[in-house]
């Protein structure tokens, strides 16, 4: 069972940033990731808010920020599915799914992110994964010249809707509130000759039988139902954070997010959280780095105390 200083659970941005400030910390540091590192920033097409480096594609800025892991000897990176956190005072237990496999570790920070939240409307997991995606980057290209529909009107489904609508034949966006982006996207967006907007709607199912056929909402300001003919659906209404590994830790609020003070730290000593799967009011890039670094500083002074 190998022994690590700090173990960090998600090779996201928060996750990748963490390792960094641990390495420089002098201490030995294992992340684990049950997918590629970079977490949600894969799926993303632009990223325009990261400081000093511009517009950006999203597993672009995944591979420098995991490429600038991997100058440090005492980083380690492994695939693993953490299945259960075991927290023994001085000592932490990571178990993972793959042959009961344990790593151990003075410390441990969670940063697992989150997961897009679901519509669970009739017809939705008819067509999940055939008509109905959660990643324009993934599976934007086979609906060019196609009319598709995006569910939701925050930063995500803005960005990705601007992307779609370069490449599509028509695009409709369906938001139960309005457009909540960052205003110049928001503008842009609205803008795009091929872009319908249709805000404060209810959605009532996803039509259609061997494949997804339209898309069924009703306004609720009016009532008036609308049936919109469409190839495609992305939807991005929301996440979940992916936690339910670390319910035994007595960490987590009752919605599943990690509960952190402003210094990472959880109720339980050597515990901390980074990224988008704590409690907080902005998940972007940059908080998530944010957090990373802090937690990794504490848990540096966590661990040089012990």
């Amino acid at each position: 069972m190998a022994q690590y200083d700090l173990i960090i659970i998600g090779a996201g941005p928060a996750g990748m940033t963490a390792a960094i400030y641990g390495a420089r910390a002098d201490m030995n540091v294992l992340m684990l990731d049950k997918l590629a590192p970079g977490g949600q920033i894969i799926n993303t097409n632009e990223i325009q808010n990261y400081t000093g480096v511009g517009t950006v594609n999203g597993a672009e800025l995944a591979y420098q920020m995991f490429e600038h892991t991997q100058e440090f000897d005492t980083i380690t990176f492994d695939y693993a599915t953490v299945k259960e956190v075991i927290d023994n005072g001085a000592e932490k237990v990571v178990r993972c799914e793959e042959d009961d496999k344990e790593f151990t570790a003075s410390s441990v920070i969670l940063a697992t992110g989150t997961r897009p939240r679901c519509l669970h409307v009739t017809g939705e997991d008819n067509f999940r994964g055939n008509g109905i995606s959660w990643c324009a980057i993934c599976d934007g290209a086979q609906y060019r010249d196609k009319d598709v529909v995006v569910i939701g009107g925050g930063n995500s489904a803005v960005e990705e809707s601007i992307f779609l609508a370069g490449i599509v034949k028509s695009l409709t966006i369906v938001t139960m509130l309005d457009l909540t982006a960052d205003p110049i996207a928001c503008d842009k967006l609205r803008a795009m000759d091929n872009v319908t907007i249709y805000p404060f709607q209810d959605i009532l199912e996803f039509t259609g039988d061997s494949h997804l056929e339209g898309v069924r909402f009703r306004s609720t300001k009016t009532g008036e139902e609308k049936t919109v003919s469409c190839d495609g659906v992305f939807e991005y209404i929301g996440l979940t954070p992916t936690t339910d590994c670390f319910q035994n830790l007595g960490v987590l609020n009752k919605f599943g997010y990690v509960e952190v003070n402003d210094r990472m730290t959880t109720k339980v000593p050597g515990i901390f959280g980074a990224g988008d799967c704590v409690t907080k009011n902005l998940r972007q890039v940059i908080t998530a780095c944010a957090d990373g670094a802090i937690a990794a500083q504490e848990a540096s002074h966590y661990v040089k105390n012990l």
